[in-house]
């Protein structure tokens, strides 16, 4: 097994473990974030109705129902059954909402997504991987399609427990004590869009307060 592959199985082990606790330790006291959030929803709305929609890690369901609002069909996927599970009672059921537990960044081409949403997850694609996933993207796309990315920047109002700040990694602990090992990788807009012009895309992203998002689309 990889080193990356094994950081990532880890990965997903401590975010199956987490998953009850998620939504009670992600937001801070007051989400003094909220405006920014609410700008990431405006950028989500303006994207209009798109028929064929897929979330990738799509957690606890943050985005969930917004995307199934504006969505002709939406696939939900996450390598948590967990996350799945919360995701599910909170968007409620809607004929329009399939789920599957799937890894991000190891999913068959399909060619067939207008819109392919990922949110506070490329921050965990470990650089080795991050070429690699922008593939798997192009692969899921229709050739008109565009991805959308929404997550934390690199924005110095709080600190994580870094291992290794260069390579990516913190330790996380749970409620329960354990620490776990996982990948945090802090992009710029301009930069990560400057890297996506180096692979072939073309991206439009802006950022506020702690978050940056925005759209990108093969040239």
């Amino acid at each position: 097994m990889s080193a990356d592959r094994e950081l990532i199985d880890e990965q997903i082990a401590y975010y199956r473990a987490r998953a009850g606790e998620y939504d009670a330790t992600s937001p801070i006291d007051g989400d003094p974030f909220v405006e920014h959030t609410d700008m990431v929803r405006a950028a989500i709305h303006d994207l209009g109705r798109r028929e064929r929609v897929l979330e990738l890690a799509a957690g606890t369901g943050q985005w969930t129902p917004q995307l199934a609002d504006q969505a002709g069909a939406l696939l939900v996927t996450d390598s948590s059954p967990e996350m799945l599970d919360l995701n599910r009672a909170k968007t409620g059921p809607r004929d329009n909402v399939k789920y599957a537990i799937a890894d991000a960044l190891d999913m068959p081409p399909t060619h067939d997504r207008d819109l392919v949403f990922f949110g506070m997850f490329l921050s965990h694609v470990p650089p080795s991987r991050f070429e690699a996933f922008w593939d798997v993207l192009a692969g899921l796309l229709a050739p008109d399609g565009i991805a959308f990315v929404v997550d934390e920047a690199d924005h110095g109002l709080w600190e994580e427990d870094w291992v290794d700040r260069e390579a990516g990694l913190i330790h996380r602990t749970l409620n329960d004590g354990t620490v776990h090992r996982a990948v945090k990788v802090l992009w710029q807009p301009d930069q990560l869009a400057k890297q996506l012009a180096a692979l072939g895309w073309e991206a439009s992203l802006t950022g506020s307060g702690p978050f940056y998002w925005g759209i990108a689309g093969r040239r």
